[in-house]
């Protein structure tokens, strides 16, 4: 199985490519490193710096069965300073995706965000993944395109961000916890997240991306969550660190939680890690 992993080298996609050279597939990646890393490479992976939302590509018109577009400008406060990074990436890129694998019908597991759950036009991030999927919506219904979405629930694990703006919450305090200031909470600290581990999301990526070419998901939605949430208050307590409380960023939801187990069913994908578990055992390794 040929395989396209679009931002390979980023958190989730260099987790992503090591399982699919793992099962064996051949794996190429596209990423234009502006949150993937270069020692997130590996080995067996051809790997190709360039930015989707350019237009063709050799590289992107290469056949393949299969196509993971996980390449994505993420979170949600730097897309307030820069909208249209965004805007270019998130939905002009996965335009161009679409219509590259629509020519030769070529299965698309697209990378969507549990945000789209809440207020759509409450930041830039949001509505560009939202936008997304429309478009994959779109390309499913006019064209029979095989995509399939897989909305992700705050995603943690090995080779999350530790340090600047693309950092999620766990990575945060991860770094936070290395040092000798205090853990800084947002708002109250009672919003409550649905982490999900990694290894979990990828698990539930490639159960979609061996079926989307012969099983009728294609036009599916998933939704990939824990089901189960814990308050940033609860988070930082099982990192046993001092703690501070910062004022409310914007645009954020107050609850996140998957309850729709569609993927239980449908995949036989179901979640295996805990976000405390994995917090305790990290200490008690001492990284």
């Amino acid at each position: 199985m040929r395989a396209l992993v679009t931002g390979g080298t980023g958190f989730i996609g260099t987790n992503l490519v090591k399982r699919l050279l793992k099962d064996g597939y051949t794996v190429t990646s596209i990423d234009n490193y502006t949150t993937g890393k270069k020692e997130n490479q590996r080995e067996s992976c051809q790997y190709w710096n360039y930015d989707i939302s350019t237009g063709s590509n050799p590289v992107l018109e290469r056949q393949y069965d299969v196509i993971f577009h996980l390449a994505a400008i993420p979170r949600i406060q730097p897309s307030f300073k820069r909208p249209s990074d965004s805007f270019k990436t998130n939905v002009l890129g996965t335009q161009v995706v679409l219509d590259r694998a629509r020519e030769d019908n070529i299965p698309v597991v697209y990378a969507g965000s549990s945000s789209t759950h809440g207020d759509k036009y409450s930041n830039p991030y949001t509505f560009t993944k939202w936008q997304g999927e429309e478009l994959c919506k779109m390309y499913n219904k006019i064209y029979d395109l095989p995509v399939t979405i897989c909305r992700f629930y705050n995603v943690y694990g090995p080779y999350q961000e530790t340090e600047g703006e693309y950092c999620t919450v766990i990575g945060i305090f991860e770094k936070q916890s290395q040092g000798d200031g205090p853990l800084t909470i947002t708002w109250d600290g009672e919003q409550r997240r649905d982490f999900t581990h990694v290894d979990d999301i990828v698990d539930g990526l490639i159960r979609v991306g061996n079926r989307l070419s012969v099983a009728h998901i294609a036009g599916d939605e998933f939704e990939f969550g824990r089901g189960k949430n814990y308050s940033i208050n609860e988070i930082a307590t099982a990192f046993n660190h001092p703690t501070v409380h910062i004022p409310k960023r914007d645009g954020e939801m107050r609850d996140t939680l998957c309850i729709d187990i569609k993927a239980h069913k449908l995949l036989g994908w179901k979640p295996t890690r805990d976000v405390i578990d994995y917090i305790k055992t990290k200490r008690v390794l001492g990284r």
